[in-house]
């Protein structure tokens, strides 16, 4: 396996929400890269979770890009709220969007950066004509909704494919779902630059040690 320095995206939705403001200090401090904020509306998966003003409160807590994760329908409306408050980088769904191209470039006009979600039974064939346009590809090792699922294997051919068609572009692949020290090395020889994970880093006592053995 030949591996480089992945990119390391704690997942809030583990955190300890009564502190919230104190697990993204730490998880600063212990190494992260950036925060991974999952927003799901109730509709389009079946959880709700975190908002624009939530966003905003914890936004003076890191310095470290947010890497907002819409999994909302449609994700349009949401867009410049979430801009507002301090997204980076917002990650939508090809199936709750069906204009992309011009998600997309509404994303970038404001200057930040735009990704596209995969969930695993999402064809590879929604990434023709929009590779320009895309700056992440989250390859989703879980079907979305809830954290602590367990890591889906078919889904490493995927990242493999992916991996593939992004050749020499400097689109960033993410992996999210059922990430662990094992499934994120195989992630890692896959292809993947950034891994997304939340119990292996939140429900170890060390914040630092889990963020470390995911790199290594």
């Amino acid at each position: 396996m030949t591996f480089h320095r992945v990119k390391i995206a704690p997942s809030i939705l583990s955190c300890d929400f009564a502190r919230l403001g104190a697990e993204i200090e730490a998880v600063t401090q212990a190494g992260a890269d950036m925060i991974h904020i999952d927003v799901m509306d109730g509709h389009f998966v079946p959880n709700l979770t975190l908002g624009p003003d939530i966003i905003k409160a914890i936004r003076p807590y890191s310095s470290l890009p947010f890497d907002v994760h819409l999994m909302v329908s449609p994700a349009d409306l949401l867009i410049d709220r979430f801009i507002e408050v301090g997204a980076d980088i917002l990650t939508i769904h090809p199936e709750a969007n069906p204009h992309m191209h011009r998600t997309l470039q509404k994303i970038r006009y404001h200057r930040k950066k735009a990704g596209i979600a995969l969930n695993p039974a999402t064809p590879l064939d929604v990434l023709d004509y929009i590779l320009e346009d895309v700056d992440l590809i989250l390859v989703m090792t879980v079907n979305p909704g809830f954290g602590g699922q367990t890591f889906i294997p078919s889904q490493l051919e995927k990242i493999r494919a992916v991996r593939e068609i992004i050749g020499m572009r400097s689109i960033e692949l993410a992996v999210d779902g059922g990430i662990s020290a094992e499934t994120g090395a195989q992630a890692r020889a896959a292809g993947a630059t950034v891994l997304v994970a939340g119990t292996a880093i939140f429900k170890n006592p060390d914040y630092a040690q889990g963020i470390k053995s995911l790199r290594s």
